[in-house]
This record gives structure tokens, C-alpha cells and sequence, in this order.
């Protein structure tokens, strides 16, 4: 990959060096040191780094290149700063703080080359972890934002179509049986729990009664999922006060309704 590097300046030798030794691995571009010139240039030809090639510079030219480093920072461009030793001592008395990158000379041009390259890479890489990291921080922003349900059945396809159901409005966990709901209850909070009330060893109802007799769970509210229709069972899931019961098979827009009127829906 080939950056791009606007280059201005007086040091006429420095800037053909980059034209005729260092456009390998760089593609340069000359402008004048008008201020609209360089506007320009830096908004057309969106350079990776802006490259001030100075030769007994100007005072105004300095105080002027002090003065477009707000323009560089807006567009996350770097500053380099490319002179002898002497020209360079006096842009930091100048201009101190403005350059982000100096190169002093004499340096034979595959040494500016390199050491402009890898300069480029680590901003390149370091821009490239905070874009990840942010998005990252977005991510779990907008997790943080989705109520928790826990969906305890020991149907395995039927927690997957659970799960699918709600990934878009709720963070889900899912547990095949009373004991994994349990230890997962140890160590983790949640907003509501989908308990199958008919479950091999441990059944809902038993399972419910260890929820609510103990402390740090009997608040969560509890939606039983059950396959069951007849009338005194029915009668014996309400007799366990839950928060409501959906009977099997589960349709989505009740089960997404009957969430809402317990948790209001997404934050």
C-alpha cells in the first residue's frame, strides 16, 4: 500500500527526493503554501501525512503552518516536519508542540522512507484499535441497554426459537434444565425467567419455589411456558402465583406482548 503525502515547503531538495527516490512505497503531491491551496489539496487528495519540507522558512510561513494545524487535526492528518537540524530548532522555537513527526537531516532517503512509513503504519494501527475498542464500547452500550430473560426448558430446539426471537429486543440466556438455571442464578442477575412448568427430575413448580425462597431471587418475575391445557392444571400454575403463564406452542407476538406488560419492553 502506497500513503499518500502532501508536500509544501522551500526545501526543494527534500521534496525531490520524495519524487525521484521515495514514491515506491509513497505517492506525493506538491502544493504551494497559499492557505486555500492547501485547503484544497487536503480536501481532494485526502493525504495520509502533510510533509513540511523547510528551507529558511519564512516567519509568516511558520507562524501560518502553526496556524493550519487545526485544519490537519480535523482531518486526523499528522504534521511532519522534514529540515537540517538548524531549520528544524527553529519551527519547535516557533511553532513548539505543532509538528507531530520531525525528521532531521541529512538522511539518505530511504531512511526518511522508512521512518515515515512505519510512523504512518503506527498511526494507521493505533486509529485502527481505537476504532475497534469504540465499537466495541457501542456494542455492549446498547447490550447494556436490553433487559435480561433467562428461558429455562429442556427442549433444546425450543430455547433456540426462543432465543431467536428475542436476540433483537433482549439479552437472552438460555438453560436446559432447573439445576443450570440455579447456578446460573449464583452468579448472574436477570429480568425475568421463561420456566417450562413440565421438566424430567426438577419441574417448573419446584424449580419456581427454590426461585422464590431465595432471597436474592424471589423478586424476578416468573412466565411459566407450558404445554399443558387442562383446566385444574392451569389452576395449579396460578396457584404458584407466577407473573403469567403462554401455553406451547408459542406464538411470538404473545410471547414478545406478555414480556412488554411485565418488563416494558426494551429500555
Amino acid at each position: 500500500m502506497r500513503y499518500k503525502v502532501l508536500l509544501t515547503g522551500k526545501n526543494n531538495t527534500a521534496i525531490d527526493d520524495f519524487f525521484g527516490h521515495l514514491d515506491e512505497s509513497l505517492e506525493p503531491l506538491t502544493t504551494s503554501q497559499r492557505w486555500d491551496d492547501m485547503v484544497g489539496h487536503i480536501k481532494y487528495f485526502k493525504p495520509d501525512a502533510f510533509c513540511y519540507c523547510i528551507s529558511n522558512e519564512f516567519r509568516e510561513h511558520l507562524g501560518q503552518m502553526k496556524a493550519f494545524k487545526e485544519n490537519l487535526e480535523q482531518e486526523g492528518i499528522p504534521l511532519v516536519v522534514i529540515g537540517s537540524e538548524e531549520d528544524c530548532a527553529e519551527f519547535e522555537e516557533e511553532a513548539k508542540g505543532v509538528a507531530d513527526f520531525i525528521l532531521k537531516k541529512p538522511l539518505k532517503a530511504s531512511t526518511i522512507e522508512e521512518a515515515l512509513t512505519k510512523y504512518i503504519d503506527a498511526l494507521k494501527y493505533a486509529e485502527q484499535m481505537r476504532l475497534e475498542q469504540e465499537r466495541k464500547l457501542q456494542e455492549e452500550m446498547a447490550r447494556a441497554k436490553f433487559k435480561h430473560i433467562l428461558v429455562v426448558d429442556d427442549d433444546a430446539s425450543m430455547l433456540k426459537i426462543i432465543k431467536e426471537q428475542l436476540h433483537d429486543s433482549y439479552e437472552v440466556a438460555t438453560a436446559l434444565n432447573g439445576r443450570t438455571a440455579l447456578k446460573f442464578l449464583e452468579k448472574k442477575s436477570t429480568d425475568l425467567i421463561l420456566l417450562d412448568y413440565e421438566m424430567p427430575n426438577e419441574n417448573g413448580a419446584e424449580v419456581f419455589e427454590k426461585i422464590r425462597s431465595n432471597e436474592a431471587t424471589k423478586d424476578i418475575p416468573v412466565l411459566f411456558l407450558t404445554g399443558v391445557t387442562e383446566r385444574n392444571k392451569i389452576t395449579q400454575v396460578l396457584a404458584l402465583k407466577p407473573q403469567g403463564y403462554l401455553l406451547k406452542p408459542i406464538e411470538h407476538d404473545k410471547l414478545l406482548a406478555a414480556i412488554e406488560g411485565i418488563l416494558g419492553g426494551k429500555e
